[in-house]
């Protein structure tokens, strides 16, 4: 597991395990904690190894066969590739293709977690997966959003030139316990503020639309897609729209907080809407989202307040 301390790829980890799989944990920490693991340490089965993955891993790590290669190691939100540009090309590029080396080498299942990025500020809504995109190269996204369609690229390119079993997972927002607090993603951001009393900052009009899966559906999705018979690419999100006006006042509501929204400068090349055709993936996998928006924020909402909490008590 590629990336396996992250956000996303934490609670892979541990999914993985309770079905009985051994994993290898593999982060360089750059966004990623060992903290997102520590529950699992001295389980049967786990291994966390410190490595970036952009440079070849060390084969006497691999003490047992590998069957799958999962790569999610890449800095995912706004200010994160923001901060580290040339990380995020070379997590979608070097580290995508020795994670497709290991997959090639071993004969394993490689699968990508690529990124509703991809698509870019979309034309066609719902955005299906024969939607090539709408993105800009050079804007200050780019690294991120060009790091995922050259991923994607040479995924496809060790499919056809080595056959390399491989499928690629289009990701779309993803919220849930773990996420950093300060990672600059719409839900931690406006918890983080909701329950501090402090006003929630909507950057545009708020009228600009996501579609937001809670982490296990999504893991779920990815699970199911690594064992299926499918190259994708498969949409991975929740269908239900909202607006990130009304996202931010259903935070408000849910926290019981006094805060008020206040609008910012519009941020560059932002989509205007985004929300995932997930026929294929119902079709191919049976998969659909099942956790309902207001329930996973409460869930959500529940763990920032407690670690919000230890953190104060720490200090």
């Amino acid at each position: 597991m590629l990336g396996g301390a992250g956000f996303v790829g934490s609670h892979v980890c541990e999914a993985l395990l309770a079905a009985g799989t051994s994993v290898l944990c593999v982060d360089n920490f750059l966004t990623g904690s060992a903290s997102n693991v520590a529950s699992l340490a001295g389980k049967p089965g786990f291994r966390l190894v410190e490595h970036d993955a952009t440079t070849p891993l060390n084969p006497r790590l691999l003490v047992e066969p590998v069957d799958l290669v999962l790569h999610l190691a890449s800095p995912a939100s706004p200010v994160d590739y923001l901060r580290h540009p040339l990380e995020t090309l070379r997590a979608g590029s070097y580290a995508t293709e020795q994670g497709l080396v290991l997959a090639r080498d071993h004969g394993a299942r490689f699968l990508l977690a690529s990124t509703s990025e991809v698509y870019g500020d979309a034309e066609v809504h719902p955005q299906p997966e024969t939607y090539v995109g709408n993105v800009n190269p050079i804007g200050p996204r780019s690294v991120y959003d060009e790091a995922k369609r050259y991923a994607e690229a040479l995924t496809f390119a060790y499919h056809r030139t080595y056959a390399v079993d491989v499928v690629v997972a289009r990701i779309f927002n993803t919220y849930g316990t773990r996420m950093r607090p300060a990672d600059g993603r719409l839900v931690p951001a406006f918890i983080g503020a909701a329950l501090a009393g402090e006003p929630l900052t909507v950057f545009g009009d708020g009228k600009q639309t996501r579609s937001l899966c809670h982490v296990s559906d999504t893991v779920a999705g990815l699970l199911a897609l690594a064992g299926a018979d499918t190259t994708g690419p498969v949409n991975v999100g929740n269908p239900d729209e909202c607006s990130v006006q009304t996202l931010a006042e259903r935070i408000i509501a849910l926290v019981g907080s006094g805060s008020t929204i206040r609008h910012g400068p519009p941020v560059i090349d932002d989509p205007h809407r985004r929300c995932p055709d997930i026929s294929r993936a119902n079709a191919l996998l049976g998969w659909r989202p099942t956790v309902d928006l207001d329930n996973g924020l409460q869930h959500t909402i529940q763990w920032f307040a407690a670690h919000r909490e230890t953190a104060l008590v720490s200090t």
